[in-house]
């Protein structure tokens, strides 16, 4: 057989062979940044042999109890305090398998332009799971706008106000419904997931966080699975210069990247 007929004939074989079978991930994020970041992702993941399938969910809730139950492989929605408290409350068997992106929070306000013109005994809305409620208050503290005990670590509760000199009154609803709150509070504190969603400007914060500390959000996965090759992909193809740069491009600075 002449070299030109076996290679033509070698080609045609290789042409109708199937393409190489994709691992399917599914991985559920929260409606905005998170879900808008994973798309980039995907076609990264897929030259590495993942095919994801994206499941957004409403709440920070049921991507933890999906994880745990099998119903997914992964999920990018929230920082380290927050899947330890619910590790705590929950048993569940879920690890952090990468860094992600960090979202500074914000508090938001439709009556005041600043901080300082929320008058005396005004109200805010803080989240009601004790990670981002924490987080909110630590945020107040550090602007010199509430005192907070000693040793209250990630989690201080309304309980553990001590100073309050404008005797703020604080409303705890859920984190997804904060943006909704702005209509009957003064100011509130909101994630940017969900601030971007309810189409707010992060840069119109009147206070926001600084993006240091422990916030830095994760990819998690079952602890059964954390040392799965899939896992090594899926962080490699998050944490990728071009994921990276769709970031910056993207988010302005209202999302972070972690590396």
């Amino acid at each position: 057989m002449k070299p030109l007929v076996l290679a033509a004939g070698l080609l045609a074989s290789l042409a109708a062979l199937p393409a190489l079978a994709q691992q399917t991930i599914r991985i559920g994020v929260t409606p905005g940044p998170h879900a808008q970041i994973l798309e980039a992702v995907k076609p990264i993941a897929a030259k590495r042999g993942l095919d994801l399938k994206i499941i957004e969910f409403s709440d920070y809730v049921v991507p933890n109890a999906a994880l745990d139950a099998g119903e997914i492989e992964a999920n990018s929605f929230q920082n380290t305090p927050y899947l330890d408290n619910q590790k705590a409350d929950r048993k569940y068997r879920i690890e952090a398998a990468g860094y992600t992106v960090n979202f500074p929070l914000g508090i938001y306000s439709k009556r005041f332009k600043s901080f300082d013109a929320v008058p005396n005994g005004g109200t805010i809305a803080i989240q009601n799971d004790p990670t981002n409620g924490g987080r909110a208050l630590l945020l107040l503290q550090d602007k010199g706008v509430i005192g907070l005990k000693p040793g209250v670590g990630f989690k201080p509760s309304v309980a553990d106000i001590v100073e309050n000199p404008k005797r703020l009154k604080f409303l705890e609803v859920d984190a997804a419904q904060t943006p909704r709150s702005l209509e009957d509070v003064d100011a509130a504190s909101i994630n940017t997931n969900y601030a971007t969603a309810a189409g707010l400007n992060p840069g119109d914060a009147i206070l926001k966080e600084d993006p240091k500390g422990p916030y830095v959000n994760i990819l998690a996965v079952r602890a059964a699975d954390k040392d799965k090759p899939w896992v090594k992909e899926l962080v490699e193809s998050y944490r990728s210069p071009d994921v990276k740069a769709f970031i910056a491009q993207t988010f302005k600075g209202a999302v972070i990247a972690s590396w």
